[in-house]
């Protein structure tokens, strides 16, 4: 076990605390509704989805938060601007947790802010993300609609090595780091992912959470469930690899230093759950001793 030299920092979005030292606050686990060929959407342009099963899929994710003790967010990816605001409303009217507006196009992510405004919700939205695309227009359309929270996605072409996610958080004499960039749109809550590529990116992506919480002291944490589910070759391990590969994925980064992760299809939280909570047990009980040790 291992405790950062720099100070680190707890944010608190909705009402849900998250970064800090490894062990000293449960890992938040955000579950995705609403992405690219979900069952449960018959129209992604319109926004029309079950909302039977899209209602159960949200609070099975909330009991198991309620059972684990680790708190929960909701990613909503939507493609549409008429489709994201569908999305927000549902997701905001059955539960409390806080959630990800979610999108490739950013006028669509821009609808979902201004939506999340518009109905006192901005406490509890985050934006994901600022990435190394960023332009002026969109830091000024965050810094007016209002929005404190946001995901900042360390990927950075130009070094795709753990130091690289420093680099383009950083920028240099030339260059805008995202931290910059966040900071000009008025973002208080800054969530770094350590951007996970492929399954060999991971060990690089779990490396860069410490480099990042060791400089910046910011929460990290990434997506690398995703990555599992697209190694198409994992069922070839047997009929359980999946789902075991999926929850070793997350809990590497935790081993990191991780403080939230980005878990993939909300279908997966019966699996990726317990084995957080699991893991945060663990860290948090040797902290614990070898506090009472030395």
């Amino acid at each position: 076990m291992f405790t950062f030299g720099r100070d680190q920092k707890i944010f608190t979005i909705g009402n849900v605390k998250v970064g800090g030292q490894p062990g000293e606050l449960p890992t938040v686990l955000v579950g995705s509704i609403f992405y690219d060929r979900h069952k449960i959407v018959s129209d992604p342009a319109k926004g029309v989805f079950d909302k039977g099963k899209a209602e159960e899929l949200i609070k099975r994710q909330e009991e198991m938060s309620d059972k684990t003790g680790n708190p929960h967010m909701v990613d909503i990816v939507g493609s549409t601007e008429a489709a994201i605001v569908k999305y927000v409303e549902f997701v905001a009217g059955v539960t409390n947790a806080p959630f990800f507006i979610d999108s490739t196009s950013t006028d669509v992510k821009m609808a979902g802010l201004k939506y999340s405004a518009e109905t006192g919700l901005l406490d509890r939205t985050v934006y994901n993300s600022i990435t190394f695309h960023i332009s002026e227009q969109e830091v000024m359309a965050l810094k007016e609609i209002g929005v404190k929270s946001a995901v900042l996605l360390g990927y950075n072409p130009r070094n795709v090595k753990p130091q690289g996610r420093v680099e383009i958080l950083k920028g240099d004499q030339n260059t805008k780091g995202l931290i910059q960039y966040a900071e000009e749109a008025g973002i208080q809550n800054m969530l770094v992912d350590t951007a996970v590529l492929d399954v060999p990116s991971i060990g690089m992506a779990a490396e860069a959470v410490k480099l990042v919480k060791q400089e910046f002291g910011l929460p990290c944490g990434g997506g690398p469930l995703n990555a599992v589910l697209e190694w198409k070759r994992v069922t070839e391990l047997g009929e359980n690899a999946k789902k075991v590969c999926a929850a070793t994925a997350v809990t590497a980064m935790i081993h990191a230093g991780a403080n939230w992760v980005l878990y993939g299809p909300i279908y997966n939280s019966d699996v990726v759950f317990p084995a957080v909570a699991m893991v945060d047990s663990t860290i948090a009980y040797a902290k614990s001793r070898m506090r009472q040790i030395t």
